[in-house]
């Protein structure tokens, strides 16, 4: 049952990146033409940035799918882990995306040229009509792998929002500065953002212990029962950002028999099922036994 489910969700998520992957491409190529023939710096500057996002999109899409894969003789976990190798390689494309936009549109601030206003606005509309379906594509999606997809596409939408204002404003007044302030505004943004999601992703590959997950807690409810002498060697981490993983060593208050164990195990897996964890393994110590963990 819950193997089906989370077939399903992958599936899901990979139908969703795919979508988005097909229309990001699509309008990409609509935007360099668009941000040439405007002479707009915002829209060009927008379209490295959604160039990035489509190829970040096409590595999401085939992590994805390669994340369903099963356990494997090089993978015992199975292949969970290349989502977020997908999630941090798209982070690391938009971090030198931002970058290369900031060297062009600074210097730009102070000696602004002339744009296309009116074709801006244009490309804008359509910019958020098409990148805004795609963020309510991936909105509902669960993995960190879908969660960074949809802040791409939605910075999208906030940078194109942020160019219509500004090809609306340029068609009433003769301020040519808007284009490249709001690409470097559009850049800052996305950096900050991408910053603090490869932080998230750090944490995973880092192996620390998942944020919804209090250690203390598994202890405290171990510790407080009265066959459980000593919790030691807990250790909690995350496969994906989703997959959470335990193993623990517990020193029990006597000898029990293998079925003794059992039912234990069973009690203990009952305690512990709303601590958002997926996979737990247990070792049981007897009251005497020093721990070769």
């Amino acid at each position: 049952m819950g193997h089906n489910h989370d077939h399903t969700h992958h599936h899901h998520a990979e139908g969703n990146i795919k979508v988005a992957f097909y229309l990001n491409l699509a309008f990409t190529l609509v935007e360099i033409v668009g941000g040439l023939y405007t002479n707009s710096l915002a829209i060009l500057s927008d379209a490295l940035h959604d160039l990035g996002d489509s190829l970040s999109l096409g590595l999401s899409w085939y992590f994805q799918k390669l994340s369903r894969k099963g356990r494997t003789d090089t993978f015992s976990y199975g292949y969970k882990r290349f989502s977020l190798l997908g999630a941090l390689i798209n982070a690391i494309i938009l971090i030198v995306g931002s970058v290369l936009i900031l060297i062009h549109a600074i210097p730009e601030l102070f000696d602004p040229s002339q744009t296309d206003a009116e074709g801006m606005m244009y490309l804008a509309i359509l910019g958020v009509l098409v990148n805004g379906a795609a963020v309510l594509k991936l909105r509902k999606g669960k993995s960190l792998n879908e969660k960074v997809v949809t802040l791409h596409l939605l910075e999208d939408v906030l940078g194109w929002v942020a160019v219509l204002v500004g090809s609306i404003l340029m068609q009433f007044f003769d301020l040519p500065i808007i284009d490249p302030l709001f690409s470097t505004l559009i850049a800052v943004w996305v950096l900050w953002n991408v910053l603090k999601n490869l932080r998230k992703s750090m944490l995973v590959l880092l192996q620390g212990i998942p944020r919804e997950v209090s250690i203390r807690e598994i202890r405290e409810k171990l510790e407080a029962l009265p066959e459980v002498l000593d919790i030691h060697d807990c250790h909690i981490w995350s496969m994906d950002g989703e997959y959470n993983v335990l193993t623990i060593h517990i020193k029990l208050n006597k000898n029990y028999q293998l079925a003794e164990q059992a039912e234990l195990k069973s009690k203990f897996r009952h305690i512990l099922a709303h601590a958002s964890i997926s996979h737990i393994t247990m070792e049981f110590e007897g009251p005497e036994e020093q721990c070769g963990g």
